[in-house]
């Protein structure tokens, strides 16, 4: 196979499951014009249409469905004769994409980022910060990093980050106008700053101690959608919030934020890199793996911790579906 027959028929298969020429460039990382051309050139090459296409929608032709099944099952085979291959060299290269959540962009990700890919310089790493869950299959990723409970049964998941928790804080001026709450309940008083998912769901107030559990019914003026403006408003006094201790520890060690209900703060498992137990992993994936088993247990992450497969917390998609 010529390199142009391989780069058309990669690029008709990213269209083709992506049903986008947009999104088929972003996961190629070509333009869409030169993604055009690709498909243009195939197209005359066989002779026959392949996609149908208008302003609003991609869809397949009936040649296109035929096509795309035996496109999709070569390709695959030809990565993974490549891959093998590659186990054969002393550093892995090619292509990792994984979608991680905003938290472990900032915690886990942007701290070892640079030194990771100075461990293995063949390696492009393609992140997508996703505020919801991703679909990796779907979204042809190689790998993700979630919340353990977050992790489906069908995946296989390594820790990388350990347990983590939420507070509920507020600003010292914020509390020299306002009573302590001393219970959860104690919050229905009080302005809470709450936050806005991207499924249009409001992110629940959960709370635990001694193994009891509550969800406080919060109100408050102000709802966000972006966690950075969320810390300025508890910042500049507007209210309380209820935010993962990794954003805002700078600001409690610093005074300029309090903690409240400590005692009430729920414990989560932790981040875990999850992937696909029905697809190989790849040489990439592998190194990265390694790479990240080898940072929690550097940072005491205890390996036997272990996901929850079936659960689906509130304080992660209240109201609504998780997708």
């Amino acid at each position: 196979m010529r390199g142009t027959e391989f780069a058309e028929m990669s690029a008709f298969a990213a269209i083709a499951q992506q049903r986008s020429f947009t999104k088929a460039a972003i996961e190629l990382g070509v333009s869409r014009s030169s993604l055009s051309q690709s498909l243009r050139a195939l197209e005359e090459r066989l002779g026959v249409r392949l996609l149908n296409r208008t302003t609003r929608s991609v869809t397949l032709t009936e040649a296109g469905r035929r096509f795309v099944n035996r496109v999709q099952a070569a390709l695959g085979d030809l990565s993974a004769a490549i891959d093998e291959v590659n186990h054969y060299r002393q550093s892995p290269i090619g292509q990792l994409r994984i979608a991680v959540q905003p938290p472990v962009a900032s915690f886990l990700i942007g701290p070892v980022m640079a030194q990771f890919l100075n461990e293995f310089p063949g390696i492009n790493l393609d992140v997508a910060v996703v505020k919801m869950p991703a679909d990796i299959v779907e979204g042809g990723f190689d790998a993700g990093i979630r919340l353990g409970e977050q992790v489906e049964g069908d995946m296989i998941a390594v820790p990388v980050m350990g347990e983590v928790r939420f507070l509920v804080v507020a600003a010292p001026a914020y509390l020299a106008r306002h009573p302590l709450p001393k219970t959860p309940r104690d919050l229905k008083a009080h302005d809470c700053i709450r936050n806005r998912l991207p499924n249009g769901a409001i992110f629940g107030w959960e709370f635990e101690r001694n193994g009891k559990k509550l969800r406080a019914e919060v109100g408050g003026r102000l709802i966000v959608n972006d966690i950075d403006l969320s810390i300025q408003a508890v910042l500049d006094g507007m209210g309380l919030a209820y935010l993962l201790y990794d954003y805002i520890a700078p600001h409690i060690a610093g005074g300029r934020l309090v903690p409240i209900l400590e005692d009430w703060s729920p414990r989560l498992s932790g981040f875990f890199l999850y992937h696909s137990s029905r697809r190989r992993i790849t040489g990439p994936l592998q190194a990265l793996i390694a790479f990240l088993k080898t940072e929690a247990r550097r940072r005491g992450v205890s390996a036997s911790i272990t996901p929850t497969k079936t659960v689906r917390p509130n304080y992660r998609l209240v109201g609504k579906s998780r997708r």
